[in-house]
């Protein structure tokens, strides 16, 4: 990931630490590391710093007294774009930045449209992001659906910023689960057929294994016996295209498919083994072959190849890994499950170990999800095929409020998706309010037109005074540093919470101020800041993959 350039996207943050730093150097004050942000308080000032107190011991002064000198030798020497310098209690030195400044920024949001506050930190370079990787032995649940909407998202980040992504889906098609499926459809087959069957233990259950059976039935006919390896591929196939399908119903598409049976089949993961052992990092043991995680830091080895033979996730992700870092990404990106968080770490040392940088790939680790319905916890389970599938979510609650509720709370946190609120056609409901502040904005515009009141370049920004009006306008000025921090982060959540946010503030704008005025003017102005909070609020939504209805 590239590093925090918050300085160089934040040009007033960076001139007003230039101005104190040369304030100190007048002074011969030491250069101490220092912080400059927004206060807690709105009415201390737009940004605030710390300077005072991190001098206070080095030159036994007390904080208030360096502050005030501090205030004085900048207000005297000036500071552009700012209107005020304030001293607060024990030492802060606050900063009111001029409304000119918020002002201006209105007509560039106007003229750069969705690009504006691009960086394009990532222009030129490339991005892997691999998400959802399902195993196509069922539909997908609603906890595919959050690392789905997750990974998308994250690749709309990074293609703001200017990253050709490549969005890639890898999945398991070699192991027992998918075993599994071929004698759970065949097991159905030959009921369909009246012929005794005994349904593995560990078999796939539900409609759509008794579904896949019966087109298998039509398909091929009678004459199919027990081992035939038909029963695996239809399967595969047709929930593999079902899984397709419900993804592109929510937006997603995916520039390259991998599966763990090619690097068999093609010795990558015979390599693999091979270059392990000659690294001493592998041994046999109790029948089993062990990966020596200990040589590389690790708590305790770790299990490849079972004693049965069957290979553990760690043996395959391993030889994936090893082949997006040899196709050369800039960034790799892997979305994975909480129940991943004992296994990339060992498939990350192994790659280490065989002398491969490793410093490119960040793994998102997202909780699971549960079902709220009355309250009530909406029990699931899997293998038993008694689950909510992503399909079922999105026809009883559509595209948008299905990706915003995957999206709304940070994936670090557990994620209750409360199935009353997600219908709720209130503002109470976090989706309806945000849209319905887009479709506002559409509708006072198109108010204006009729009226006569179309938007003209030449509006007059500085008009602008009323304290809504400038919140709304501050707000907005920091949409680009929001993007960058979702880039460092990826974690679309900051997006979220930043456009309900903004969402609020024009309602509370829209409350106090009217657009539509007898003052020309005034009018002309205020179409000029709602139609940058349009723009901003639609770049926004576009990103997250939610619609922007004109329309409620």
């Amino acid at each position: 990931m590239p590093q925090k350039r918050s300085l160089i996207i934040n040009k007033l943050k960076t001139y007003i630490s230039e101005q104190i730093v040369h304030t100190l150097n007048r002074f011969d004050l030491p250069l101490n590391e220092f912080s400059l942000s927004p206060p807690k308080q709105d009415d201390f000032g737009d940004l605030s710093t710390n300077v005072a107190m991190t001098l206070a011991r080095a030159i036994k002064k007390p904080p208030l007294e360096i502050a005030k000198n501090i205030q004085k030798d900048l207000l005297e020497n000036g500071l552009d774009n700012i209107k005020d310098v304030t001293v607060t209690p024990p030492g802060f030195i606050n900063f009111i930045v001029h409304p000119s400044f918020y002002q201006n920024k209105i007509k560039s949001i106007i003229k750069d449209g969705e690009n504006f506050g691009k960086d394009n930190i990532g222009k030129g370079k490339t991005a892997n992001v691999e998400f959802v990787s399902a195993n196509p032995t069922g539909p997908l649940t609603i906890g595919h659906g959050r690392n789905a909407v997750l990974g998308d998202t994250v690749s709309n980040i990074l293609e703001w910023h200017g990253y050709q992504v490549t969005r890639e889906y890898y999945y398991n098609d070699a192991g027992k689960q998918m075993r599994m499926l071929g004698k759970s459809v065949a097991s159905r087959y030959f009921e369909l057929l009246n012929k005794a069957s005994d349904f593995p233990e560990e078999g796939y259950q539900g409609e759509y294994i008794i579904d896949i059976a019966k087109r298998v039935l039509d398909k091929f006919g009678k004459e199919l016996d027990e081992g035939d390896e038909r029963f695996l591929t239809e399967a595969e196939s047709e929930i593999f295209q079902q899984i397709e399908s419900s993804l592109k119903t929510l937006g997603i598409s995916f520039d390259k498919f991998s599966n763990e049976k090619t690097y068999y089949e093609s010795g990558a993961i015979k390599d693999l083994l091979e270059e392990l052992k000659e690294k001493n990092l592998i041994y046999d043991k109790d029948g089993a072959t062990w990966y020596r995680a200990t040589a590389t830091g690790g708590q305790q080895d770790k299990v490849y190849i079972k004693s049965t033979g069957e290979p553990t996730y760690r043996l395959p992700d391993t030889a994936y890994h090893k082949d997006k870092i040899n196709r050369g990404f800039d960034l790799i990106v892997d979305v994975f499950g909480a129940d991943h968080a004992d296994t990339y770490p060992d498939v990350l040392s192994a790659l280490n170990a065989l002398g491969l940088n490793t410093d490119h790939i960040k793994v998102l680790l997202y909780q699971f999800v549960t079902l709220i319905r009355d309250g009530k916890k909406v029990k699931m389970s899997t293998r038993k095929a008694d689950f909510v599938t992503l399909d079922d979510l999105i026809d009883e609650l559509g595209i948008d409020i299905v990706r915003y509720f995957f999206i709304m709370r940070s994936m670090n946190s557990h994620l209750d998706f409360d199935l009353d609120l997600a219908k709720d056609q209130s503002d109470n409901n976090p989706v309806f309010y945000l849209q319905y502040a887009y479709a506002r904005i559409c509708n006072i515009i198109k108010h204006g037109d009729e009226r006569g009141s179309t938007l003209i370049d030449t509006f007059d920004q500085k008009l602008l005074n009323e304290e809504n009006e400038l919140k709304l306008m501050k707000l907005m000025c920091n949409f680009p540093v929001v993007m960058h921090n979702a880039l460092e982060t990826l974690e679309p959540q900051n997006i979220v919470n930043y456009l309900q946010g903004l969402a609020t503030q024009f309602h509370k704008f829209y409350g106090t101020c009217k657009v539509i005025t007898d003052s020309k003017e005034l009018t002309q102005s205020r179409l000029g800041l709602i139609l940058s909070t349009k723009i901003i609020l639609s770049t926004g939504l576009s990103i997250l993959g939610i619609g922007a209805p004109e329309r409620m």
